[in-house]
């Protein structure tokens, strides 16, 4: 699968902010308004494209792929790049993962040269396993109520 990135504009915004994913992922969905539509231009977050130009995914970098929270803990202590990204709700579940995961992983180190960093909530047992492939190792719980973990991937 031939991945590309796009800069985000206001037309991918509004698609992302529709998708609908299906109970316990649907913790992920968002609401197609004024402030996550700023949210998502103003930060750096980027649009993925597959080989027929379709919108599949996105990622974002820095403090946008954080959790707010975890600050007050101390979750984001630790000098790394934050990576948060998201893949097209129809598209879960497909093995598509590793090749998506994978291109984004290479993107961010080619632009980077410091160890990556994640947030996902404890109960998205399918991303953790698709991220401890990649090398990436559990590091500090919070909860916000939902529980969450940073993991950390090393250089």
């Amino acid at each position: 699968m031939k991945l590309s990135i796009k800069k985000m504009n206001e037309h991918f915004v509004s698609e992302i902010l529709q998708w609908q994913y299906v109970t316990p992922y649907d913790f992920y969905n968002n609401e197609l308004s004024g402030e996550n539509i700023q949210e998502m231009l103003d930060n750096p977050y980027f649009a993925i494209f597959n080989n027929h130009s379709e919108l599949i995914g996105y990622y974002c970098t820095g403090k946008a792929a954080q959790v707010p929270k975890g600050k007050g803990v101390g979750a984001y202590e630790e000098y790394c790049i934050d990576i948060g990204i998201g893949l097209k709700p129809n598209l879960t579940g497909q093995g598509l993962g590793t090749a998506f995961f994978s291109f984004i992983v290479q993107t961010v180190q080619e632009e980077h040269q410091l160890p990556l960093r994640l947030t996902v909530a404890l109960f998205n047992k399918r991303a953790i396993h698709l991220y401890e492939k990649f090398g990436f190792v559990k590091a500090i719980e919070f909860s916000t109520p939902t529980e969450f973990v940073t993991m950390v991937k090393k250089m």
